[in-house]
């Protein structure tokens, strides 16, 4: 999740609810890899305007229309984490991630109990990740990184106890975030979310087995180290996110993101990494089911 990279008018024009118009529609339906449907829907609205009385099941709706079929949801805290998991009961094509914010757990006043209550979360059948986790030295200073790291040690270890997904958020970390990942021994699957290297780290990624996961910065006109990166990148090691609603894609950066304009950034990286679109759409959908799945 990244508001702090959004400038006061791009975070004045997302909360005002100027979504942008629907792109074209994939040629294969794909998911959205990380998105926080909570966050979208309280400050945003729903894409198309209008009253609803069912703005997740609307935004659902208008993502499907454009080829987004599935999504999934990312807790933050203990809150965003249990209203994630119940709304992936609710709703067949929602699944969900549970963490605390590597952000989130210098502030807690008991974070073993935090910890505790993002474990019991964990174990329900329509949670598939443990996430988003990991380390922040952009927003983070000294004072709380000792926390950041026992926080992250934990999700490691019931990400590995349960057999999901980890689901990582590394801000200016990434050494320590593969030394913690070496100490503890990675999950089966690790996710690098809204993935912010080079193509030396996503080569070290991608040696270790990681997935990475692309979002709108990949379309930044000032985002050539993250364009090198996906080129290096299999497209069987490949996912694209919105990170709603924040990071939305070239030509509509600052107003507000949902999963309906995932098309973006997937044209983008095919045309960036010349694969053809409908191979890319279908190893990303496939991808999604192997990490995530089953819907």
């Amino acid at each position: 999740m990244s508001e702090r990279t959004e400038t006061r008018k791009q975070r004045a024009a997302r909360r005002a609810g100027e979504f942008p118009p629907a792109p074209e529609a994939l040629p294969r339906p794909v998911l959205d890899s990380h998105t926080h449907l909570d966050i979208t829907v309280s400050e945003a609205g729903v894409p198309g305007g209008g009253p609803t009385d069912d703005p997740v099941g609307a935004v659902i709706a208008v993502a499907a229309g454009v080829g987004v079929d599935r999504l999934v949801q990312v807790g933050v805290d203990v809150e965003s984490s249990r209203w994630g998991a119940d709304v992936a009961e609710r709703y067949a094509a929602v699944l969900s991630t549970v963490a605390l914010h590597p952000n989130e757990a210098p502030r807690l006043a008991d974070l073993d109990e935090a910890l505790r209550e993002i474990e019991a979360l964990a174990a329900r059948d329509r949670v598939r990740g443990v996430g988003e986790t990991g380390m922040d030295f952009f927003r983070t200073g000294d004072e709380g990184r000792a926390t950041q790291e026992e926080s992250f040690r934990a999700h490691i270890a019931i990400a590995k106890r349960y057999g999901k997904a980890l689901v990582i958020h590394d801000r200016d970390a990434h050494a320590d975030v593969l030394r913690i990942l070496d100490d503890e021994g990675a999950p089966d699957t690790v996710v690098l979310h809204c993935f912010s290297g080079d193509a030396d780290f996503a080569r070290e990624c991608v040696r270790r087995g990681y997935l990475l996961s692309f979002a709108g910065t990949v379309t930044f006109g000032s985002a050539g180290a993250l364009r090198e990166a996906a080129t290096v990148t299999p497209v069987d090691q490949l996912l694209v996110e919105t990170d709603a609603p924040y990071l939305t894609p070239m030509p509509h950066r600052g107003r507000p993101n949902a999963s309906y304009l995932i098309p973006l950034t997937v044209r983008f990286l095919a045309a960036t990494t010349g694969t053809d679109l409908d191979e890319l759409c279908a190893a990303i959908s496939a991808t999604g089911d192997r990490v995530f799945g089953p819907w």
